[in-house]
């Protein structure tokens, strides 16, 4: 397995290693993606070292490169530093036990096999020699080598004492299918249907973290099907559960919004990295269970989903974990933004309204377009076609408002402090009533986007609001 170990850091690591007269080992995700040829965009290694994994950091640091600077984490037993572009952490080979009620486990030093056995999935317990006389020997105890040929997710030991003892692990289980494709094992799957209930002693910082790398797989519908059929989503996500499911009356139904939504989310990933837009994509319908109704003769209504789902973002962002920031509030403007150009693509296009579109979604329409293109999931490819057509004019129809008028992150012409020193007024009502004219004139096209023009209205208006100009010229 030299060929996993062919960067020189592999070779100084070997000399620190046997310098020092320890044995240690490469493990984990790097041997893992060596072996499956993945890319390592993180740089990440993990060496287990039989012994004072701390201690020996430190060492290999100096070694290395003198003032090289080490972080210790010693309720972990771990340490890492920097060097060559990577990041390298160390940890003392060990064996662990667990009380029910805690993640935190207790620690005993162990061998290589303990470390190995304490590992979650056997994908992750395969280690390299880092030893001069055993350089680049693969340690295979549980066949994780037949694993990643099968493309199997499968815990080492029984799977109900991996999962009980550690139960962030199941999510780890489907963020790997996920990430990876992979299948993950009968008894192991069975074992995570079993433990679900366990996932409340684990903290949302955690859970979050494995949600944000399923949305930022490939295909994270596979991820979210796996948390649906385990029970999990359920558990941890209430909300995205409740979109499940298809109701008929009279002859007529509703798609199910679960299935659609992690659709849309699919074919979001083909067009962005972006991960808060992908959030978006899953959460666009998050509101329709809040407002579906039957409408005799006429069929499922889901009126007003995209105001009252946006009003759902700060609550679940809270819940999960996530930032109660700009990233929030761009989620909530996408969400309640998302039928605007499909209902634009569906009638004639007038100027006003591409203006008040691009006025309201800013710098941020473009994403809004690329999910509003991948929120057509029809099965019918002629039906579909014309919606991306339909789309296509939208799009120019932006471009050419944008380049005419310059809506996009609109700044009025005439601001408060003109308007405030014009009639010589304090801050209040009145101006408001002022500016809120001058935009809608402008984003109705009745005067063009400049200052002379704004200027103009804002004496008619001031005028007949009761206001005066403090200058008589004016």
């Amino acid at each position: 397995m030299n060929i996993c170990l062919n960067d020189k850091i592999f070779n100084i690591l070997s000399s620190v290693v046997t310098s020092e007269n320890v044995r240690a080992y490469v493990i984990g995700g790097w041997v893992r993606d060596c072996l499956l040829k993945r890319d390592h965009p993180d740089k990440d290694i993990d060496i287990v070292v039989i012994g004072n994994g701390i201690e020996f950091a430190k060492k290999a640091a100096r070694k290395i490169k003198p003032g090289t600077k080490v972080s210790v984490f010693k309720t972990f037993g771990t340490a890492m530093f920097k060097s060559e572009g990577y990041e390298i952490e160390f940890v003392g080979a060990r064996k662990e036990s667990y009380n029910r009620d805690s993640r935190k486990p207790v620690v005993e030093d162990g061998t290589l096999e303990d470390d190995q056995k304490r590992r979650d999935f056997t994908i992750n317990a395969l280690a390299i020699s880092l030893n001069k006389d055993t350089f680049g020997e693969l340690l295979d105890p549980f066949d994780g080598i037949e694993d990643l040929r099968k493309k199997i997710i499968r815990t080492p030991l029984d799977p109900d004492k991996t999962f009980s003892d550690d139960p962030l692990r199941m999510m780890r289980a489907i963020r790997f299918a996920a990430q990876l494709d992979f299948t993950i094992e009968a008894r192991t799957i069975n074992s995570i249907k079993e433990n679900a209930e366990r996932i409340r002693i684990v903290s949302y910082e955690r859970i979050v973290t494995e949600l944000n790398k399923i949305i930022m797989c490939k295909h994270p519908s596979k991820g979210f099907l796996l948390l649906e059929r385990t029970g999990l989503l359920k558990i941890i996500f209430p909300e995205l559960d409740n979109l499940k499911g298809v109701e008929t009356k009279e002859g007529k139904s509703h798609k199910d919004n679960f299935q659609h939504s992690i659709k849309v989310l699919d074919n979001i990933c083909k067009n962005t990295d972006n991960l808060w837009l992908r959030w978006a994509a899953l959460l666009h319908d998050i509101a329709k269970p809040a407002t579906k109704k039957y409408l005799p003769g006429t069929g499922w209504s889901f009126h007003g989903h995209e105001y009252i789902g946006s009003k759902m973002i700060p609550d679940i962002f809270r819940k999960l974990k996530l930032p109660l920031n700009e990233k929030m509030k761009y989620v909530q403007k996408i969400v309640d933004l998302h039928l605007r150009p499909i209902v634009l693509s569906q009638e004639i296009v007038t100027d006003s309204a591409i203006r008040r579109l691009l006025f309201e979604a800013g710098d941020d329409i473009d994403d809004l377009m690329i999910l509003c293109e991948a929120d057509i999931t029809s099965r019918n490819e002629a039906k579909k076609t014309k919606h991306l057509e339909n789309f296509k004019l939208v799009r120019n129809k932006l471009r050419e408002i944008e380049e005419k008028d310059a809506i996009r992150n609109f700044q009025p012409p005439v601001n408060g402090s003109e308007i405030i020193t014009t009639f010589g007024i304090r801050p209040g009502k009145e101006v408001g009533v002022i500016k809120n004219a001058i935009r809608e004139a402008i984003i109705e096209g009745i005067i063009p986007n400049d200052h002379e023009a704004a200027l103009k209205l804002m004496l008619e208006k001031g005028k007949e609001i009761g206001l005066t100009p403090v200058d008589p010229a004016v």
